[in-house]
């Protein structure tokens, strides 16, 4: 059974008690059989965190405090989970944020309108925040991104 979790996807020692424990396996075997996956090397929370970090910092484009609570909910320990996040640097988080933005302005807006345009940052600065950017920096970088597109839609 643990076998089969590991094939579908990376999983952390955590996740895979709770599988065991969901099927009712006793908790003396369950870490037995964990401690031996360990040693092994088949089960690694550090590696599974640099993986996860990795992929949902570029795909999903998080920034480092959603990627801190994902982490937190897998069962990754406030240590493992700081080493493997020190993967995503300033600049990376404010270059991500930045590409959400642009990309999910609307073209054609009128950003000129004072109410189209707070409605705008309002929308997208609520969008960083779930992804787990703080507000002043989700607010200083939606409305540095409204500013170059007010400045390139005058340039035209």
């Amino acid at each position: 059974m643990v076998y089969r979790q590991l094939t579908a996807s990376a999983k952390s020692r955590h996740q895979l008690a709770r599988k065991l424990a969901e099927r009712n396996v006793p908790e003396d075997v369950a870490e037995a059989v964990l401690d031996k996956f360990q040693e092994a090397r088949l089960i690694n929370d550090a590696e599974f965190a640099d993986m996860w970090v990795r992929s949902r910092a570029q795909s999903r484009k998080l920034a480092r405090g959603a990627l801190q609570r994902e982490l937190a909910d897998k069962g990754i320990d406030h240590e493992t989970a700081a080493a493997a996040l020190e993967q995503v640097s300033d600049a990376d988080e404010e270059a991500a944020a930045r590409s959400l933005v642009e990309r999910k302005i609307r073209p054609g807006r009128d950003l000129a309108d004072r109410a189209e345009r707070d409605k705008a940052t309002r929308r997208l600065a609520s969008m960083l925040a779930r992804k787990g950017y703080q507000p002043s920096q989700a607010f200083r970088i939606v409305t540095e991104v409204l500013d170059a597109q007010a400045a390139s839609s005058f340039d035209d």
